[in-house]
Parts: C-alpha cells; sequence; structure tokens
C-alpha cells in the first residue's frame, strides 16, 4: 500500500510522528479542524491519524479521493463511519491493546472509591468537615463484581478485583465459558448475572447490540444498592435512567468516565455528573504517559507494516475491516 502522507489530525505522542518520519512517511499535524476545513485538507493524504476528537464521517471519508488508511490511536472506532471507509476500500484501524492496562487501573481505583468513598471524603476534609460516619463505606472483599465484556481490558480487572477477594461473573458473546474459567471469571448469561452483582463493569464497544446496555430495566433486576462502572464508551449506560435509579436508590452509586456527549452539555448528564454518589471523571481512561507512547508507537506500526517496505513492522493486528486489507492484498 503506497502511504507517503499522513495527517496526525488529533495530538497523540510524537514518537508516532518520529517513528514515520524515519520511515520516509511525510507527516502534517493539523489539529482541531472543523468538519469543513477536514474535507479540505483530507484530499492531499494517504492516511490520517486521529484518536477521539476528530470525527472521520462518510464525507470526510468521500473527500479524500488518495485516502487509503484511518489509524486510531486508541480502542474504540465510534468516531469513524467503518462502513463508509470499507465501501471506499479504506482501511480502519485501532490499537485494542495499547490502552487496556490504563483503562484496568481506572476502572479498579473507581471500584474502590465507590466502595470506601474516597473522592467525597477528601472534598469534604478539604472543605473543613470531618464526617467519618457520613462516609464509612464498605468491604470489596466478598463482593460479586460483574464484568460485561471479558477481553483485554476486562480479563485484566478481573485478575486484579480477585487479589482483592471479589468474586468475578461475566458475560462476552465471543468468549466461551471455558475461557472465562481459565481467568476465574464465572460465565453468565445477562439475565442471570445481573441479579448477582454488586458491582457491574462495562467494556466493550459501543454498537447497536451495546447501546442503552445498562437501562431501566437492567437496574431493575439488580440487587437494590447496585454501583455501575462505566470506563468504556458513553451510551452503553442510559444516563437518564443511571440518574432515576440513583435518586430512587435502586443503584447505590456509580463512577462515569465516559459520556455520551463529550464535553457533556446535557443537563440530564450534568445533574448525573454532580449526583452526591457518583465519581464523574473527564474520559481519563487512555490518559497515561505509558498508555500514549503505546498507542502512538502502534499506529505509527501498522501504518509502516501497510506499506510493505518495512522488514521489522509487519502486523496489522489492529485492522477493522480485514476484508478490505484482504481485498487490496490479493489485487
Amino acid at each position: 500500500m503506497d502511504i507517503r502522507n499522513v495527517l496526525v489530525a488529533d495530538a497523540v505522542d510524537e514518537a508516532c510522528v518520529a517513528l514515520l518520519q524515519r520511515h520516509s512517511i511525510q507527516v502534517d499535524c493539523k489539529y482541531k479542524l472543523s468538519k469543513e476545513q477536514l474535507i479540505q485538507a483530507i484530499q492531499n493524504y494517504d492516511a490520517i491519524v486521529v484518536r477521539s476528537d476528530t470525527k472521520v464521517g462518510a464525507e470526510v471519508i468521500q473527500a479524500g479521493s488518495r485516502l487509503k488508511a484511518i489509524g486510531r490511536a486508541g480502542a474504540g472506532v465510534d468516531n469513524i463511519d467503518v462502513n463508509a471507509a470499507t465501501a471506499r476500500d479504506v482501511v480502519v484501524l485501532n490499537t485494542p491493546g495499547g490502552n487496556a492496562i490504563s483503562a484496568c487501573e481506572l476502572t479498579c481505583a473507581l471500584i474502590a472509591n465507590l466502595a470506601r468513598n474516597v473522592a467525597a471524603a477528601s472534598a469534604s476534609l478539604k472543605a473543613g468537615r470531618w464526617d467519618r460516619k457520613l462516609y464509612a463505606g464498605r468491604e470489596l472483599s466478598g463482593k460479586t463484581l460483574a464484568i460485561i465484556g471479558l477481553g483485554r481490558i476486562g480479563k485484566e480487572v478481573a485478575l486484579r478485583m480477585q487479589a482483592w477477594g471479589m468474586t468475578t461473573i461475566g458475560f462476552d458473546p465471543i468468549v466461551t465459558p471455558q475461557e472465562a474459567q481459565q481467568f476465574n471469571v464465572q460465565y453468565l448469561e445477562l439475565d442471570a448475572l445481573w441479579r448477582r452483582a454488586d458491582y457491574i463493569t462495562v467494556h466493550t464497544p459501543l454498537i447497536p447490540a451495546t447501546r442503552n446496555l445498562i437501562n431501566a430495566q437492567v437496574l431493575g433486576s439488580c440487587k437494590k444498592g447496585v454501583k455501575v462502572i462505566n470506563v468504556a464508551r458513553g451510551g452503553i449506560v442510559n444516563e437518564g435512567d443511571l440518574l432515576a435509579a440513583l435518586k430512587s436508590g435502586q443503584c447505590g452509586g456509580a463512577a462515569i468516565d465516559v459520556y455520551e456527549q463529550e464535553p457533556p452539555t446535557n443537563p440530564v448528564t450534568l445533574e448525573l455528573i454532580a449526583h452526591d454518589k457518583v465519581v464523574a471523571t473527564p474520559h481519563l481512561g487512555a490518559s497515561t504517559a505509558e498508555a500514549q507512547v503505546r498507542v502512538a508507537v502502534e499506529v505509527a506500526e501498522q501504518l509502516i507494516a501497510l506499506t510493505g517496505r518495512s522488514p521489522e513492522y509487519k502486523s496489522t493486528s489492529g485492522v477493522i475491516n480485514r476484508a478490505v486489507l484482504e481485498k487490496l492484498t490479493t489485487a
């Protein structure tokens, strides 16, 4: 694949640019382009690298007369129109393993925070109060953690929270019960899983099957006081339904890192963030120095591999629409 010019449209670690340039690929960094500016700019590039800010929709892809590849420095590709790219024979790739440990560690920190009210107690003390009784918590040991999505992140969360004494149960449509058991997760269908969970954490992409997966009906079927954690994608947990469950007491707390709109301006989302039983962070799942370097390097390595010119970089493990790659390489 002839990739000579790459547009980096979102800020990624400089390791990405340096690696591409060392392999004789011209790189231009142009951040915060409007849709119209991006449509104009994309005409001059063979590939584009984005994170989560830039939306690569059908109009952008259509305008990219030279466009051959779209690289996402991160896991989710919901800001890329994969169907439009596939129709135009444009390869879409991500870096699914690059931020797994960072997202896992944030998830675990949020679970512990919900159990022991760390953020709220710290804010109270900083405000001059001494609210020991108000912020008494509960142990995680002996509680049941339900993990929706048993891929890289879900598995790592399970292993770490088992060390805290939690029982781990889970569901993933592409993981078998036998595979889940290998890392001590009891596989359950969703209807059975909801009823047993003390904590629920989601680690799935945002696709039609997972949109509003955690909703009023699901929350109503859970134990009273269940706690919900979402470090995956906004939209998997229905924000209005979660807020209602928090107000009624059916949900005992939530930790949210991702939102349907980012940055959020919807009144429901803002009320959810402000709720005293919610720990809210601004999409920090992959925001570690280590993850930023890993995803930057991985996306560059795969773009170089697509050129076929490097004996060192040959892996394209993050390609989403592999049929396009197979079509192009066998043509």
